[in-house]
């Protein structure tokens, strides 16, 4: 096979591959009581079922494949949004505000929707992954504040982030109101002299 239809090949199977992750994330994001069926991301992308054995073994392959894409996914945002930040306080609240905005715009749906379906195992191991590294960067900004404990100030401020993120969710709050409520809380203590 010459090396330009071999690339063209290799192409198009990266590009059916990744319209299946899509929409197996949008048919999450949807919610519902069901994980996504093979045969229901099949029909939303347009391939018959069969194709979608050509790149996943079953359901379980297929959600497993969305979590790899999806974590990673997540924690470089919130990376590249504290890394703007210029000062250690302003890191703290770019991993917030970063959080809140994954949240308003679906994404912790799709993680909802992975935590009811996917295997429990791979989906804990590979949560412990993305947990350590959205929080290594906010443990690093307290501890150049002078937090005594970068680790447990974390986990408070993750609990604010998890709480406007519910609120979020709910409808309760826009993504703004939100931000401007965690900062109200946690400018304070992040800003002290």
């Amino acid at each position: 096979m010459p090396k330009i239809q071999a690339a063209t090949v290799a192409e198009h199977r990266a590009m059916q591959r990744k319209a299946i992750l899509d929409a197996a994330r949008d048919i999450l994001a949807q919610g519902g009581s069901q994980a996504p069926s093979l045969a229901a991301v099949a029909k939303r992308t347009g391939l018959a079922r069969s194709s979608i054995y050509q790149y996943f073994g079953s359901k379980d392959d297929l959600l497993e494949a969305v979590v790899v894409e999806m974590f990673p996914r997540w924690a470089a945002y919130v990376a590249a949004r504290i890394e703007e930040a210029s000062t250690p306080a302003d890191r703290a609240l770019a991993y917030v505000d970063a959080n809140l905005h994954l949240v308003a715009s679906g994404e912790h749906a799709i993680a909802r929707g992975l935590a009811a379906f996917a295997r429990a195992e791979f989906l804990a191991e590979s949560s412990k992954v993305l947990h350590d590294r959205l929080r290594t960067p906010l443990d690093e900004a307290l501890a150049a504040l002078g937090c005594a404990d970068p680790g447990e100030m974390g986990e408070l401020i993750q609990a604010v982030v998890h709480r406007a993120s519910l609120m979020l969710e709910s409808g309760a709050l826009s993504e703004e109101k939100a931000s401007a409520l965690a900062h109200e809380l946690l400018e304070p203590y992040l800003r002290r002299s």
